[in-house]
C-alpha cells in the first residue's frame, strides 16, 4: 500500500492514483512488491530536523529514505520530502514541479530497490534509471 501524508505543508500530489500505480509498476519492474510505503509531504526545515535528529546531518535536502523492509522481495519504507525543495530544484532545471515531484518520488524509491547516489558511478546509474521509470508515466 502506498500512502501520501502531509506533515507541516499543504500540498496535494497531483495525479495520485495514476501516481500510485505508476510506482507500483516500476517496483514490479525491478523484481518486487510494494507492502507499507509512505510518503511524507514536508517544509524544509521538518526534513532539515529529521536530518539532524536520525542521520546526524545538518543540512537541508530533498528526500530522506528510511528502508523498513524485512523481505526482500518486499519494499517498505518511509520517505521524507521536502516540497520547498522539490519546487526551488524544478525552477533551477527548467522543469514543471510536478515532474520534478515524480523524479524524487521514484528516487526515493529506488533507494528501496537497493539503488545508491554516493560515488558518481553510482548517481549517474540513478539517474539514469529515474529518467527510465519517468517514461512509463502515464496520467
Amino acid at each position: 500500500m502506498i500512502r501520501f501524508f502531509n506533515e507541516d505543508v499543504p500540498y496535494k500530489l497531483p495525479k495520485k492514483q495514476a501516481t500510485r500505480q505508476w510506482l507500483k509498476q516500476q517496483v514490479e519492474r525491478e523484481g518486487y512488491v510494494i507492502g507499507d510505503l509512505s510518503y511524507m509531504f514536508c517544509s524544509d526545515d521538518h526534513v532539515l530536523q529529521v536530518n539532524r535528529d536520525f542521520l546526524q546531518h545538518d543540512y537541508y535536502t530533498d528526500i530522506i529514505t528510511f528502508d523498513m523492509s524485512e523481505d526482500e522481495e518486499k519494499i517498505e519504507g518511509d520517505i521524507f520530502i521536502s516540497v520547498e525543495r522539490v519546487t526551488d530544484n524544478a525552477t533551477q532545471l527548467g522543469v514543471s514541479p510536478e515532474q520534478e515531484m515524480r523524479r524524487v518520488l521514484a528516487h526515493g524509491l529506488l533507494h528501496l530497490c537497493g539503488y545508491g547516489d554516493k560515488t558518481d558511478e553510482e548517481a549517474t546509474q540513478m539517474r539514469a534509471k529515474e529518467e527510465e521509470w519517468l517514461t512509463y508515466f502515464v496520467s
